[in-house]
């Protein structure tokens, strides 16, 4: 039997043993939902789980209260290795996206593979990054970024849950912004000369944004709505507030969108005379870079597993929506395949897939994305020429993605 083989039924052993405390935890979090930075309960579970695995936890870190920066050190120079873990719900319905499950898989690869790592050196991180749905201080792995907390990694690696196994998803970059127009209050019909409508010159806004977009690029996305439009409809309204999503493939298209919606903004101020704030209300959001040879090296794992064809996607998909992953994605190479936790399709933040993030298919799905996502990171680790390889394949793509 290979030293590899004994390492692969290590990380199998630990999964099946410590399988049924994960579920707990998956249904604990899934039970007490908490949205962007108020995810103290989920935050704290796997704290705790990964200080009880022997990690070294720093919590409140890079701007969130909720985030944690876990670390398993061998004591040798090696790789550094990064698990992502998300764990926040959406508002309103709860864990509909799966969230309970997606940290849940990275904190039990990352203590599957800790005991190895002694063999051949390098680090093993888990970092919790709250509000990937977005919210209050949202995106946080766009914060992780900024403040260098990949400045010495080598790969990062995580696992969402979907209706089937698949690799991963470009996705659009995303900016969030919103737009507030300042103007002066008045009698709306007794002295409408005496006001300035705030509502007014957001309602050009959107006039402005259904124009442009007859000049934009198809892979170019607009959509918003008026959050403030005024309290009465005799007073002309002082203030009003509107809130947009700019989506484009890549980052350098969507800088430009960025400009040019702002300069809808400023016309529709010096035309009406009010004044404004335009800007993101979090972090702004990158496209996924795709490294197929790091997919691929995941799917040589599932391929063992035997999973049934028809729980299998085989194409390639591009999302329309858009994923902080992509922050990670432009400076390390990083995977985010899917496995499935439904035999049917279930469409993404709704009550079913709410409920299959419970059910005994996605609760079993902990040890499978686990299993794969720690063995793919153990390749990595066992043979430096593979990860150089992935390392300058993700180059490539970065340059031909931007």
């Amino acid at each position: 039997m290979s030293i590899t083989t004994t390492r692969q039924q290590h990380i199998e052993e630990f999964i099946n043993a410590s399988l049924p405390s994960y579920q707990e935890i998956a249904l604990d979090i899934h039970n007490h939902p908490e949205v962007s930075n108020y995810e103290f309960y989920s935050s704290n579970a796997l704290v705790k789980q990964l200080e009880k695995e022997g990690f070294v936890v720093e919590k409140d870190v890079a701007g969130h209260r909720t985030g944690f920066d876990a670390r398993f050190v061998s004591g040798k120079p090696g790789p550094v290795i990064v698990f992502l873990a998300e764990f926040d719900a959406l508002p309103g319905i709860g864990h509909a996206c799966g969230h309970n499950l997606f940290g849940t898989y990275s904190v039990l690869a990352a203590s599957a593979l800790k005991d190895l790592i002694g063999d051949f050196g390098g680090e093993i991180r888990v970092y919790g990054t709250p509000g990937e749905e977005g919210g209050e201080n949202g995106s946080a792995k766009g914060s992780f970024v900024r403040e260098g907390f990949f400045a010495d990694v080598d790969a990062a690696l995580c696992v969402h849950p979907a209706y089937r196994y698949g690799k991963t998803t470009a996705s659009l970059a995303n900016d969030p912004v919103d737009i507030k127009f300042y103007g002066r209050a008045s009698h709306a019909a007794g002295a409408p000369e005496k006001g300035i409508s705030a509502l007014e010159a957001l309602l050009q806004v959107f006039n402005g944004i259904n124009s442009l977009r007859l000049f934009l690029p198809k892979d170019v996305n607009i959509h918003g709505i008026i959050t403030d439009g005024g309290v009465a409809a005799n007073v002309i309204p002082e203030y009003a507030a509107g809130r947009f999503y700019l989506r484009a493939k890549n980052r350098s298209t969507l800088n430009e969108v960025y400009q040019k919606v702002e300069n809808i903004v400023k016309a529709a101020a010096l035309a009406t005379g009010a004044s404004y704030e335009f800007g993101l209300f979090q972090n702004s959001v990158d496209d996924v870079i795709v490294t197929p040879s790091f997919d691929a090296l995941f799917f040589q794992h599932l391929a063992a597993l035997k999973i049934p064809e028809n729980e299998v996607e085989t194409e390639i998909r591009t999302s329309l929506g858009s994923s902080d992953v992509g922050n990670v994605s432009q400076v390390v190479p990083t995977i985010q395949p899917t496995v499935s936790i439904a035999d049917v399709y279930i469409a993404g933040h709704s009550e079913e897939f709410k409920a299959a993030a419970k059910s005994e298919k996605g609760l079993a799905s902990i040890a499978i994305a686990a299993e794969l996502l720690a063995k793919t990171a153990l390749d990595l680790f066992e043979q430096p020429a593979l990860l150089a390889q992935i390392k300058a394949d993700h180059k490539a793509s970065l340059a031909e993605g931007n």
